[in-house]
């Protein structure tokens, strides 16, 4: 069992874990023709808690339960890896990636993945939290439905389909996050 729960607590390297992801798109294909994707469970929720709201929210949620089981599992999977295997070491952060943190004014992220001086109660009452928190979460939210799909759903699925709309979205996806953190986050955080 401890070798079990050492050989968990290792990240597995990029050449098994994407492969095992990409793995679960014709799984899902073959299955029942369904489709991976993450963002799409959100509408899920929202649909079967307020289906009167509008009519972006009027549709057979419950066919679609199978992405609300996936997404609490992954959910769960990930709360229980954290709390049985944490990793004791320090996040593994370049040292590129130090020195922008140290630029930025931020602490080095050691046991989060995030940098707590962004992501905390406090900071969400700041001009600058409120920006890269709330109205952050607000475009992602927005893009990916407007996209009709998160980076998942359009890089791993449709590209995996051949879809010529996944690809743009994919590029797009990516030119987006290169314009954030190499133009937009440096501004917002000498706010």
């Amino acid at each position: 069992m401890d070798t079990f729960i050492s050989w968990l607590s290792h990240p597995l390297p990029w050449y098994i874990s994407g492969p095992l992801i990409g793995c679960m798109v014709p799984l899902l294909l073959l299955s029942d023709n369904l489709k991976f994707g993450i963002s799409s469970s959100f509408r899920h929720i929202c649909t079967a808690c307020l289906p009167k709201v509008s009519d972006y929210f009027r549709y057979d949620w419950k066919s679609k339960r199978w992405s609300l089981f996936f997404v609490s599992g992954a959910m769960l999977g990930g709360f229980i890896a954290g709390q049985m295997v944490p990793n004791p070491n320090p996040v593994a952060l370049t040292q590129n990636a130090r020195e922008m943190f140290q630029g930025w004014k931020l602490a080095t992220p050691d046991k989060e993945l995030v940098p707590m001086d962004i992501f905390n109660w406090n900071q969400l009452f700041t001009l600058k939290g409120f920006i890269l928190v709330v109205i952050g979460g607000l475009m992602v939210g927005f893009g990916t439905r407007y996209a009709n799909g998160c980076t998942s759903g359009h890089s791993i699925t449709g590209l995996s389909l051949l879809r010529p709309e996944s690809l743009l979205a994919t590029v797009f996806f990516f030119l987006g996050g290169l314009l954030m953190s190499n133009f937009l986050l440096p501004l917002i955080l000498h706010l």
